[in-house]
């Protein structure tokens, strides 16, 4: 790549397909989720049935992860690719049906969320070999980037179309966008040849799995990408008893950080501006800041003070494109898709197990003190993880596949 901006990776047609397709998934899903969450809510008047039928499927995702994931690395990952769009809209068009009963609507939620983490590694394993290596982090963090931007739209969107529409049109139209989405990733996106051949199947995916956790500073990498994640989306999830008047503004504040953390992620993490040992060493920073202004919570701040902690907080989300980019120079190729299929299997479920541990708690203490408390434990797994987060960094193996280069300095540094 001669030019390392944003651009130049939409000049790449195969890049510029995958990434439009992704984009259309994103809103789509954001939208059904969304149509989904409030026709449950009105059938059934069930806080804890909306909750589950927005976000229940991340539990699915960890059951896809421990069966499935070795697929991700098959021989035909576009076939693959493009039959899981397939699946995501005969599913969306399914809840479209009126008159649908609810164990339908989440079987049809559940199955979705069960080749979820297939999608992602497949998609991501098609785009370490899509790049050049030194344009793997640019372009993971532009995703990033695209899927919070998505969020943020589409429930935006989701709002305001369903003062005019229904909830079934509503999915009607995200099973449009998902259509869209596998034409898009079906004409632009060649199928790779380049993959040693592979019996995928359940005993590939354990064995797959097991050499992925088999080592401690490994272990240690994917615990930083899940654990402090998951507890600070509790806190976030508490918000709303938190301060139900102000959480509106308190949620954007987040959600405005997270955006602006992806793109440092993108042109200052991963850019020309900084090494890879300070990358390193400012990731470690994030992942603190992550957790750090959610203590402030406890104490009861003002509104605008909470909202700037919040703000901050969701900066610190940053740390994990670097997280990610040195998990992929430790993988050989050939498992490239399946461990990041795995790594963001693992960070989703943990995200609804941060929302369960903070509901819990906070039926036993002040919501502010169940903030504060988890907050406090994901600052503990950051600091105590660290040590062997660097001895895994200062190990980084040479040779360990093509992929290695994506992120190969990362890996020496050693920093994290």
């Amino acid at each position: 790549m001669t030019d390392h901006g944003y651009l130049a990776l939409l000049r790449q047609r195969e890049f510029a397909g995958l990434y439009a397709g992704f984009t259309l998934l994103a809103g789509a899903g954001t939208l059904s989720g969304f149509a989904l969450g409030t026709l449950v809510q009105a059938r059934t008047g069930s806080p804890f049935l909306t909750a589950v039928s927005m976000y229940g499927s991340s539990f699915a995702a960890v059951l896809g992860a421990l069966t499935l994931m070795s697929v991700a690395d098959g021989a035909r990952p576009r076939r693959t690719l493009v039959a899981l769009h397939l699946l995501a809209l005969a599913a969306t068009l399914g809840q479209a049906v009126p008159g649908l009963p609810l164990a339908a609507r989440f079987g049809l939620l559940l199955l979705v969320g069960f080749f979820q983490s297939l999608g992602t590694g497949t998609r991501m394993g098609l785009l370490a070999e899509i790049v050049p290596p030194g344009g793997y982090a640019r372009a993971r963090s532009l995703m990033n980037v695209t899927a919070g931007g998505a969020a943020v739209l589409g429930f935006a969107l989701g709002g305001a179309l369903l003062a005019v529409l229904t909830p079934y049109q509503v999915l009607g139209a995200a099973g449009g966008l998902t259509a869209l989405a596998a034409a898009v990733v079906a004409v632009t996106v060649r199928e790779r040849s380049v993959r040693p051949p592979r019996r995928p199947g359940l005993r590939e995916t354990w064995r797959g799995n097991a050499e992925l956790l088999g080592r401690p500073g490994r272990r240690a990498l994917l615990l930083n990408l899940w654990v402090p994640n998951g507890l600070v989306v509790g806190c976030e999830a508490l918000l709303l008893p938190y301060a139900p008047s102000a959480a509106g503004t308190l949620l954007a504040a987040g959600a405005a950080g997270m955006l602006a953390g992806d793109l440092l992620a993108g042109d200052l993490l991963v850019g020309r501006l900084l090494d890879a040992a300070r990358r390193a060493r400012l990731a470690y920073g994030l992942r603190l800041l992550l957790a750090g202004p959610f203590l402030l919570l406890a104490a009861g701040p003002p509104v605008w003070a909470a909202a700037a902690a919040v703000g901050a907080a969701g900066v610190g989300f940053a740390a994990t494109l670097p997280l990610q980019e040195r998990l992929l120079a430790l993988t050989p190729t050939a498992a490239q898709g399946q461990v990041q299929g795995v790594e963001s299997a693992g960070r989703i479920a943990w995200q609804g197990v941060g929302a369960a541990l903070a509901g819990g708690l906070a039926q036993l203490v002040e919501v502010r003190w169940a903030i504060g408390a988890l907050a406090g434990v994901s600052l503990l797994v950051t600091v105590l993880s660290r040590p062997a987060v660097r001895r895994e960094g200062a190990a980084g193996r040479p040779g360990a596949g093509a992929g290695a280069g994506v992120g190969a300095e990362a890996a020496t540094a050693g920093g994290a």
